[in-house]
């Protein structure tokens, strides 16, 4: 990818950031509201139950993303601001019935490269989207309009089948934000050493799994280098989802099968329902009219540019001194975990308004200067308090080297002792 094309990428990503339904520890536009995330949500039931051939009763969990409702998630700012219920489409409730042929038809239908198989356990998830989560597809509809784009440039880039640009819609719900109970973090929910190892920076103050781009060419290569080491799609999303050393052991466990519907009984309870989920998820992203689901109207951000910094500055010093909302600041720089860009460390890029970075160039000075040392508390310098005498406690070390002298004297005393008594000894024998 040329720095040309990125650029132009990254602009547009700025451009259409927003923030969609949340993963069950979800951090939120506060970042250090890490505690707080699990009350604004209410979870319903994380597993189906679908009955296999012998009558037998199987619990298949659903990914994290798909356990939530839509409760709260309005309330965000970028959703709140750039996101309304559909006004010329009338949504109902109510989710029509069709037959498994119509299913199965519209699944063959579907220009993908990648298999999209119909059974029982689709079904399930199809209905759980049409259904339970219709106010959710609805959402998640009008957050495609802000990242579609950007997964497909990143995808067409690596040759990857496109219809993986649905693949976040499971991972994180679309929430550049997301945080998964093991701490897989994005868009496409990576996991720190994964993301390190495709060139993600990520430390205590700057993530690039919450940037869109980045991270959306990050899962692009790796999803490339696991065709490669699987050679089928449905077996490179389920390693995605738990490791291709799992997969690499079901294989083995199989006896050498690589279908993943026949390596099915040897997954993870999680795996065995991210490849019907996918499935699910781009028959709902495809489908949704036919079963009277409205997308959100979506309108577009204010246009952004980027100012470069080589100082350490904080977002709040930013929107006070420029009179912004921090909310918006933090939804245009989700890298950055603790509201702090690190530019001493080196040039970091800042997200603004497009109209506000001449006002950042020509306010830069005060930005700097306001409340620095409440904001940015990490000294570079630091004063010892060397007025008064170090205190000693000269007492308890006395008492320590006394004890010694005492005990030494007295292994001393009993051996001068000894030896005296040897010698008398010897001159009675003498005498």
């Amino acid at each position: 990818m040329t720095d040309k094309n990125y650029i132009k990428i990254l602009s547009f990503a700025a451009l259409l950031f927003c923030s969609a339904p949340l993963s069950a520890q979800t951090i939120l536009d506060t970042p250090d509201d890490e505690e707080e995330v699990d009350s604004l949500f209410v979870p319903i039931e994380d597993e189906i139950s679908v009955v296999d051939k012998q009558g037998n009763t199987e619990f298949i969990d659903f990914p994290e993303a798909m356990t939530y409702e839509l409760d709260s998630l309005m309330s965000l700012y970028m959703s709140k601001t750039y996101l309304s219920m559909p006004g010329d489409c009338e949504m109902k409730d109510e989710n029509p019935a069709f037959t498994p042929e119509e299913y199965i038809d519209r699944l063959r239908r579907m220009p993908t490269v990648m298999e999209m198989g119909y059974n029982d356990i689709v079904q399930r998830f199809i209905d759980r989207y049409m259904a339970r989560l219709r106010h959710s597809v609805s959402y998640m509809l009008g957050a495609t309009n802000f990242y579609v784009p950007i997964f497909e440039e990143a995808l067409e880039a690596y040759q990857v089948p496109l219809e993986l640009k649905y693949l976040p819609v499971i991972e994180s719900a679309l929430n550049p934000r997301a945080v998964s109970r093991v701490g897989a973090t994005g868009l496409w929910q990576f996991m720190l050493g994964t993301g390190k190892q495709y060139g993600l920076e990520i430390n205590s103050l700057v993530d690039e799994r919450r940037d869109p781009v980045r991270s959306s060419y990050a899962a692009a290569r790796y999803l490339r280098d696991l065709y490669r080491i699987f050679g089928d799609w449905n077996l490179v999303i389920a390693a995605y989802n738990c490791g291709p050393g799992n997969i690499n052991k079901a294989i083995h466990r199989s006896g050498g099968e690589k279908d993943y519907w026949r390596l099915y009984p040897y997954l993870p309870a999680e795996t065995r329902g991210y490849v019907p989920a996918f499935i699910a998820a781009n028959y709902a992203m495809t489908y949704y009219c036919e079963h009277g689901i409205c997308p959100m109207s979506t309108k577009l951000p204010l246009q952004t540019d980027t100012v470069v910094v080589n100082r350490d500055v904080h977002l709040e010093q930013i929107a006070k001194v420029l009179d912004l909302d921090i909310e918006m600041l933090r939804s245009l720089n989700p890298q950055y975990r603790r509201d702090i860009v690190p530019g001493t460390t080196k040039s970091y890029a800042i997200r603004l308004p497009m109209a506000d970075t001449g006002r950042f160039i020509d306010m830069q000075d005060s930005i700097y200067n306001y409340r620095t040392s409440e904001l940015l508390t990490k000294r570079a310098v630091v004063d010892v308090n060397d007025d008064q005498p170090t205190f000693r406690k000269k007492v308890v070390k006395r008492g320590r080297r006394a004890s010694v002298r005492k005990g030494r004297n007295a292994r001393r005393g009993k051996a001068t002792s000894k030896s005296r008594r040897s010698k008398a000894s010897k001159r009675r024998r003498r005498r």
